[in-house]
């Protein structure tokens, strides 16, 4: 049954550009749909959060951030963010499609992968994460499902850190054991995340590919919480008999329980992977683990491979491309992206007695009945070999490598990089894993370090042309602060921290202070009339302003009664002095205390507002009852004022 005619986004245009064509993937989060951008005519991926939780402001607001992070992350392993939008009641990402497979798909179809194919997914996951570690993110998910893999054989790494509101760990379905398989002690024991947690994922993932097996199970989370904490994970061998011990280290130094001793980030543990794989022969690395053997799932003889045509129909999304969820289809791997073989991955081998040509014709025609539509695009008969792995390593290093696999190193050029260590690799061209005919050369581009730039000398420019002027030189006004200054005019730039000179990566922000001129002492003009308290603060080069509110005070109606900033502030030349006009001191009923004892007299007066005054003759010197009183009880007084007593 065709699900997607239930959906009311399916045929609709969200928000006027996007044409949702099918509904491919539903995850607890959200939904994602294969829709057409309308205006830049390509197929992409909508990412569509489901009502209730788009219903939450300060969940959509963290949706929001967190896209726009990504949407900054440009790297060719890494799935990318388009566009982020709302229409009516829905939130949207816009992002990359991408059709193939998971490894998560992978890996329940093969079981255990040969070394050289769990290192081909391995090093272009690290090298994303590398760049996302570099550049402040963490990702915090990874596992199998979030590790896409091409038509094209191309690695890409999906969900980066998005909408993490909600929490999936305290779950308890088979889809939350998945999730907590990967997560390391530190997020278990104390909910810490960073980059660290990504490389201990990566060792659990690397595992599995080489064993088919999580290395810790249980038939709660809890169970596979404990071993997390307690048990270090085992070495791939002991599952796997004949894998080499570089492999075992490999895993034992990402998965190692206290986080001090893993690689820092993934860069860190990618320069770990090149050197194992250096370290591998040839047989090594092309090890048939036990169980394929068994199924067939192995390359006995050559290395020859089968790269598919795109297909004219766009093929659905495996399941948790974009986010986990349950398949609309019983739609088969092999049906949705055909055989590859790229990065390792390549069609059954010959085994005794099959000719390569008998191979050709059976995968070709197996492809021709599913209906794929692939065709062969070049049968590997020694005259091609693939491009080493050589980012990373230093120049002389990666010429060493391209002459073991008959290779010339071509042009070397140099670039800024951010992410990428001075003197090593940055990239080459042809790419990592490309296929390229024997004796070939391959470019390289090696990295010269961070892009620095010396901080310009600012003091006296204009803030505007401060900040423009930063710009140019490559790097961005930060914070601004104003301080007073005798010799800088206001307006002007005083310093910069770092000071001028300094040298600093591009794109830094430096830090601004800007003069507000001479300072000047405010007079108190609180008690006159609003016309000379304006005459004597203009003349003193401040600004004034009428509050609109007027407050009784001990001044008379319509002189000044309060002033912000006060007497003996210091403010700006310019700067803006608030008068507050009173309305005459508050009126208030005078208590009639004639008769009282004077300390309940006192009491009533002082508990009234008013100051008390005593009088006393020669003759009530000692008396201690009031015969009389200044202003009568009943009436009116200003508060504040000074009732007499008489004493008798």
């Amino acid at each position: 049954m065709d699900t997607t005619l239930q959906d009311p986004l399916v045929g609709q245009l969200l928000d006027g550009r996007y044409r949702v064509d099918a509904r491919i993937a539903v995850g607890g989060m959200a939904t994602v749909y294969r829709a057409l951008d309308t205006r830049l005519d390509r197929v992409l991926a909508l990412k569509v959060m489901h009502p209730a939780l788009a219903a939450d402001g300060s969940f959509v607001e963290r949706f929001i951030r967190e896209a726009k992070s990504v949407a900054r992350l440009a790297h060719p392993n890494v799935v990318q963010v388009f566009d982020q939008g709302t229409a009516g009641s829905y939130v949207y990402l816009a992002m990359e499609y991408v059709a193939g497979c998971t490894l998560r798909d992978v890996l329940r179809e093969r079981g255990a992968l040969q070394p050289r194919a769990a290192l081909d997914i391995l090093e272009p996951v690290l090298a994303a994460l590398g760049a996302a570690h570099r550049a402040g993110f963490v990702h915090r998910d990874m596992k199998p499902e979030n590790v896409l893999i091409g038509d094209d054989g191309r690695v890409k790494v999906a969900d980066f850190g998005l909408v993490r509101a909600v929490d999936t760990v305290t779950n308890t379905t088979g889809a939350v054991l998945g999730t907590v398989s990967y997560l390391a002690p530190e997020q278990i024991e104390h909910g810490t995340a960073d980059a660290r947690v990504d490389v201990y994922a990566c060792g659990i993932v690397l595992y599995e590919m080489l064993t088919g097996a999580k290395p810790h199970s249980g038939d709660s989370p809890a169970q596979v919480f404990y071993q997390h904490l307690h048990a270090d994970v085992p070495p791939p061998s002991a599952a796997v008999p004949g894998l080499a011990f570089q492999l075992d280290e490999l895993v034992a130094s990402a998965t190692a329980r206290n986080p001090a001793v893993r690689p820092p980030d993934a860069v860190a543990l990618l320069g770990d992977a090149l050197e194992a794989r250096a370290e591998l022969s040839a047989a090594q690395l092309d090890a048939v683990p036990p169980q394929a053997l068994a199924t067939g799932h192995h390359n006995a003889d050559d290395r020859t491979s089968v790269i598919p045509r795109s297909l004219s129909v766009p093929r659905p999304l495996p399941v948790n491309e974009y986010e986990g969820g349950a398949p609309l289809d019983a739609t088969s791997r092999f049906e949705r992206t055909g055989q590859f073989a790229s990065e390792g991955f390549a069609p059954a081998r010959r085994g005794p007695g099959r000719s390569r040509r008998t191979t050709l014709a059976i995968v070709t025609a197996v492809l021709l009945v599913l209906g794929v539509g692939a065709g062969v695009w070049y049968i590997n008969s020694g005259q091609f070999t693939r491009v080493p792995a050589v980012l990373a390593v230093t120049e002389a290093q990666a010429k060493d490598r391209l002459a073991d696999a008959g290779l010339d190193a071509g042009k070397v050029k140099h670039a800024y990089s951010d992410t990428v260590e001075r003197g090593s690799v940055i990239s080459s061209d042809p790419a990592v894993g490309d296929r390229i005919r024997d004796n070939d050369s391959v470019d390289l581009t090696v990295s010269d370090g961070p892009e620095t730039v010396k901080v310009p000398d600012l003091q006296g420019s204009e803030l505007d042309e401060a900040r423009a002027e930063l710009k140019d030189k490559g790097l961005a006004a930060g914070i601004v602060t104003r301080e007073f200054s005798d010799d800088v005019a206001s307006g002007s730039v005083i310093s910069t921290d770092p000071e001028a000179g300094t040298e600093r990566r591009a794109g830094s922000a430096i830090r601004i202070t800007v003069s507000k001129g001479s300072p000047v002492e405010v007079a108190d003009v609180t008690g006159a009339s609003v016309e000379d308290a304006t005459a004597e603060l203009e003349e003193a080069g401040l600004k004034v302003k009428i509050a609109a509110e007027q407050v009784n005070s001990e001044f008379d109606k319509g002189l000044v009664a309060e002033q912000s900033p006060g007497e003996g502030s210091e403010a700006a030349e310019g700067a803006t002095i608030t008068l507050t006009v009173s309305k005459g001191p508050e009126l208030v009923e005078v208590p009639d205390v004639v008769g009282d004892s004077v300390d309940d007299a006192r009491q009533q007066l002082e508990d009234a507002g008013f100051e008390v005054d005593e009088d006393r003759g020669l003759l009530s010197l000692f008396g201690n009852s009031v015969k009389g009183q200044s202003v009568d009880g009943g009436d009116t007084a200003p508060k504040g004022s000074t009732i007499t007593i008489e004493i008798e």
